[in-house]
């Protein structure tokens, strides 16, 4: 599984390739899901280009990627778009168009009622576990856990000379992560190396421009479509050569 994260928090200053309106997430989704994409992660926005949960702004953005591809889409919980609990609780509740999965960060405050409310409608979550926050251990003891479609594993170290090992370290904090499945990625110069690393590792794995704006070799990349093409090629190779300590940490 290759999962597109087409926009994220970048704004319009991240450049043209970023999509932001409706029409342009649906067309760079589509693009993706072409290039081999097998789900679609979005941030909805508003027309200034800040990340909404909103009802007007989610069902808009929904459906026009909907209306393009035929793989899951989910959405984001982040507080950075709602930062109160009870606030950001509300605005989920009033979604009237539904996405397939949405993602809640386990960190955040409020996290377990968001999730709570999501499961109870229906809609699939994936349990946000950043590596540097308290997420890994708040999800152990959580009893929502062994409910969740996956743990999207998020590695937050930037470097490139590091990631690889904070990801590891993260797997390992999150220990069995209640038996469910573990997509595994990174961020901006920790985006490649984690990415190969998931491919040894036989985990699930996103790319996107939420994630990086860079190809591997460091050019700008001029799509969403082409970090995918450039990703499953790197994953399967990295697949094909496995990793000695896979066997431990694929049951993380």
């Amino acid at each position: 599984m290759v999962q597109v994260c087409l926009n994220g928090r970048r704004t319009a200053a991240d450049g043209a390739a970023v999509p932001m309106s409706p029409q342009d997430l649906a067309r760079s989704a589509a693009e993706a899901v072409a290039a081999g994409a097998t789900s679609v992660h979005v941030h909805p926005k508003t027309p200034c280009g800040h990340d909404s949960l909103s009802p007007r702004v989610l069902a808009p953005a929904l459906e026009a990627i909907r209306a393009r591809v035929p793989v899951p889409v989910g959405v984001t919980t982040g507080a950075w778009a709602e930062p109160d609990p009870s606030a950001r609780l509300a605005r989920v509740r009033s979604w009237s168009v539904l996405p397939d999965f949405a993602s809640v960060n386990w960190h955040e405050p409020g996290a377990e009622e968001v999730a709570g409310h999501l499961l109870s409608v229906g809609v699939d979550v994936e349990a946000g576990i950043w590596s540097g926050t308290g997420g890994a251990r708040r999800f152990a003891v959580s009893p929502l856990g062994p409910r969740v479609l996956r743990v999207l594993a998020e590695v937050t170290d930037p470097d490139p000379a590091t990631a690889e090992a904070s990801a590891r370290e993260l797997l390992a904090e999150l220990g069995s992560a209640h038996g469910r499945p573990v997509l595994l990625h990174g961020e901006e110069g920790g985006t490649w190396p984690v990415l190969r690393l998931a491919g040894r590792l036989g985990l699930a794995t996103r790319i996107g421009l939420e994630d990086t704006l860079l190809l591997p070799d460091g050019r700008r990349a001029v799509s969403n479509a082409r970090l995918v093409a450039k990703a499953r090629a790197r994953y399967g190779a990295d697949a094909c050569a496995g990793d000695g300590n896979s066997g431990a940490e694929q049951g993380s």
